[in-house]
């Protein structure tokens, strides 16, 4: 009696590596997207929320508005 495992012919044992990678891989990439989140998540709660002044400097220096709309624009959110 030939033993040819089953009608693989040593196929078996090739494909088992492939999903063995295949879940090895997946499990890694899990991983490393979960820290990738955690990070994200840690770092939006310590970020402080930008001021109405300055988004309007930002904007300035950007160039998106003039020096006339940037000056009424200060006069405008002065205290």
């Amino acid at each position: 009696m030939m033993n040819n495992w089953n009608g693989f012919w040593g196929w078996g044992m090739g494909v088992g590596f492939i999903f063995m990678l295949l879940f090895w891989g997946f499990i890694i990439l899990g991983i490393a997207a979960l820290i990738r989140w955690l990070m994200t998540q840690s770092s939006g709660r310590e970020a402080h929320e930008k001021s109405p002044l300055e988004i309007v400097q930002e904007r300035y220096a950007r160039g998106e508005i003039d020096r006339d709309e940037y000056e009424q624009k200060k006069r405008d959110l002065a205290p």
